[in-house]
Order: structure tokens, then sequence, then C-alpha cells
């Protein structure tokens, strides 16, 4: 393809990988990635039209911008979003203009996947607090010998219950099958999936959140399904802090029910340092890093790069969230 039959594109997502190398076959690029900036860089609507359109870009792929109102007034070939779930994209105004709209789906599994068992492991082993000891010289802290305050139980042969068996959860299963543990999940639209959630929190020894905020999943653990879970439970949500109820975790944690919690994302993604959950040390926190890895990068641009090529020869994409606009293909 000639420079002359290549379209324009504005890429402000982290891109990288063999993907790149699709990517740039099949577009003139303008990296711009978000992640490059000096300080935190998010276009809103009209910046990204504006960009798009002193750059004649023709396709768009973005990670965290928002696409909406006066990027649609542009000619473009595609909108592109490296999320699984394109929840920066106004898609009933991409649709209304025409426009397809990509996403990479799974593109973080394994990295989300992988941070829950960090969580797990360094909420239960109180690793932070052992770290803490070593480093202020209190190894002895207080008369006491490690042995005698960070003993633990150890996960081989615990259950899992996981709430939501979608890519996030399939790839947390095996990790967690292949350290020895039981595995059981509750998602209603998983016929992998055969527990109620009554039953899942009956029988759990850690309760894992991986479902999408929707309006039947927010706030679907509260204070009645904390006290519905085993005593000395083990909570993670590495999926969104919606999902539970905050105050109830707190109150969980407090009264010993909830024995240790890890969590990878707070409402408005930030968390106040005098939270009550920063008190616990038996709670890890952690700043919404799960698909933070150069993998979901490779990921992504590849899932993206594949599917605007099918796009551009006039094939069917794979992950279009909007294919009513596709005309046949």
């Amino acid at each position: 393809m000639t420079d002359r039959q290549r379209p324009k594109a504005l890429v402000t997502a982290a891109v990288r990988g063999p993907g790149l190398d699709l990517l740039s076959e099949l577009a003139e690029l303008t990296l711009d990635s978000w992640l490059d900036q000096p300080s935190l860089r998010i276009f809103d609507a009209d910046q990204l039209a504006r960009r798009a359109d002193e750059l004649g870009a023709e396709i768009v792929i973005v990670e965290s911008d928002k696409c909406a109102g006066p990027l649609f007034e542009l000619p473009l070939i595609a909108v592109c979003s490296c999320r699984g779930d394109p929840t920066n994209v106004d898609v009933p105004g991409a649709t209304t203009a025409g426009i397809p709209v990509l996403r990479a789906p799974g593109r973080n599994a394994d990295g989300v996947a992988e941070l829950a068992v960090a969580l797990l492991f360094a909420a239960t082993r109180r690793v932070l607090a052992a770290d803490a000891d070593v480093r202020q010289g209190q190894i002895y802290r207080d008369g006491t010998i490690p042995y005698q305050r960070f003993r633990a139980w150890e996960m081989r042969g615990r259950t899992v219950g996981l709430i939501g068996l979608g890519a996030v959860g399939r790839a947390l299963r095996w990790r967690l099958e292949g350290l020895g543990m039981r595995v059981i999940a509750h998602d209603p639209y998983a016929d992998e999936a055969t527990v109620g959630l009554d039953e899942l929190l009956s029988r759990s020894d850690i309760v894992s959140l991986h479902a999408p905020v929707t309006p039947e999943t927010t706030g679907m653990i509260g204070a009645k399904e904390f006290e519905a879970m085993r005593d000395g439970v083990v909570f993670l949500n590495t999926a969104r802090a919606a999902l539970h109820d905050t105050d109830a975790l707190v109150a969980a944690v407090r009264s010993g029910k909830v024995s240790a919690a890890g969590l990878d994302h707070f409402e408005g993604e930030r968390l106040d340092s005098d939270h009550p959950l920063t008190m616990f040390d038996s709670v890890v926190l952690a700043p919404h890093i799960g698909g933070a890895t150069y993998d979901t990068e490779v990921n992504h641009t590849a899932t993206i790069a594949e599917d605007l090529c099918r796009l551009l020869a006039g094939a069917r994409p794979l992950y279009c969230v909007n294919p009513e606009v596709l005309h046949g293909r």
C-alpha cells in the first residue's frame, strides 16, 4: 500500500509489538501516546477532534481519550478503543455517523489475573507489613519474633469463588488451580459458571470480583453479602470499586469477618490517605495497575491492527461494537 493509498491515523494509545508493524503498513501513523506525556493527558471530545482534524486523520486509535460529538463530524474510517469495553466512546453517536468502533477484548486478562494472585498472597501473608518491619529495623518488634506475628494459612486446598467468568476470570482460574486451589464461579452469562451467588459466598474461602459494572452488578457485594461469607474470608476486587459497598467492606475487615483484602480500584481513581482501609495491614491497596503491563499494549495493538486490516480490506472485523454500520460485510 503506497503512502497515497494509506489513510492517516492518530494514535494516542500506547502501542508496541508486531501489531505496530502492521499498523505502520496499514496507515500513516502519528504516534502521540498519552503515557509518553510529562503529566496526565486525556483529551476531551473537542481536543481530540481538533487534533485529528489538524492531522487530517481518518483513523483514531485511543485508550482513554473521549470520543464523541465533534470527532464524529470528521470523515473517519474507524474509531479504535484499546479497551475491552469502549466506555470512552459514544457508541450511539458513532453509529449515527456511520463510523465503526473497534475494541480489544481480553487485552489485559493475564495482567489483571497476575495482579489478583499478587494481591492474594501479599494480603494473606502480610508481605507489606513484613517488609516495613525489615526496613524500619523492627524485625523483633515489641519483643516478638516474625514467626509469631506473620503466621498464616497456606492457600493450597482453599476454595476460591470467582464472581464473573469473562477473560480475566478464566485467566485467573487456571492460575489458582495450578496452585492447588479449588475454583468455583458465578456468572449468569457463562455456561462454565455453575454456582449461584449465595452458594458461592457460603462455600468460598476467597471471594474475587471480576464482573463488569452494570445496573445489575453495581453494589452487588454489600453488608448482607459480607455477612453471608465464611468467617475469615479473603476478599479481592481487581475489577471496579462500584461492585462492592466500601463502608460494608471496612466494617467486615474491622470485625474480622474479612481477614484480608486486596483492591485495585477506587471510585474516582483515588483513595484518601486517611481512609479507614489504609489503617489495616491485612488490606493491600493498588492504584488500578492490573492492566499496566507492556504485554497489554502488545495485545491491544495486535488486536486493533488485525481488525483494521480486515476493515480496510473490505472484510468484517471481529471486534466491532456497532456492526450495523458495516453494511453487509
